[in-house]
């Protein structure tokens, strides 16, 4: 397409987005990677027990929420967001929460997340300690020598 039909295109039909453009990938590729994720933190939480299991959990079905929910739905505009210039269709107040909720989620998930992995792979276990190795006593009719 030439540069002269796509600004008669344009000037006709409006700013159009393609198909494949990153402003039209971006929040499939997020809820893609949301529920990837998920799935990952599946696999690891079946051969793990305990906390860890859990805060793996915790951390991808927070993560999974944030990429697959809400971060599409940011781009998408359907949740308005923070201007600078104070200027809001809705209310203000409305911003603020869900900035907050995207906050806590995404934060919160990968703090859980990263817990979680890294006492999978026991990067807080401590080392045990060193048992106290008893000699043989000696009994008094052997000779040392």
């Amino acid at each position: 397409m030439t540069y002269e039909k796509f600004v008669c295109w344009e000037m006709n039909y409006g700013n159009c987005l393609p198909l494949g453009s990153i402003e039209a990938i971006r929040p499939v590729f997020m809820i893609v990677m949301g529920i990837f994720l998920m799935v990952i933190a599946w696999r690891l939480c079946k051969c793990t027990a305990g906390w860890t299991a859990r805060l793996i959990a915790a951390g991808a079905l927070l993560l999974g929420v944030g990429y697959a929910v809400i971060l599409p739905l940011y781009d998408a505009g359907f949740i308005e967001r923070i201007s600078p210039a104070g200027r809001y269709h809705g209310s203000a107040a409305t911003a603020v929460a869900w900035h907050a909720v995207k906050l806590v989620a995404m934060n919160s998930g990968w703090l859980l997340f990263g817990l979680g992995l890294a006492m999978h792979a026991k990067v807080f276990a401590t080392p045990s300690p060193r048992r106290k190795t008893t000699s043989p006593a000696l009994s008094p009719h052997e000779s040392v020598a």
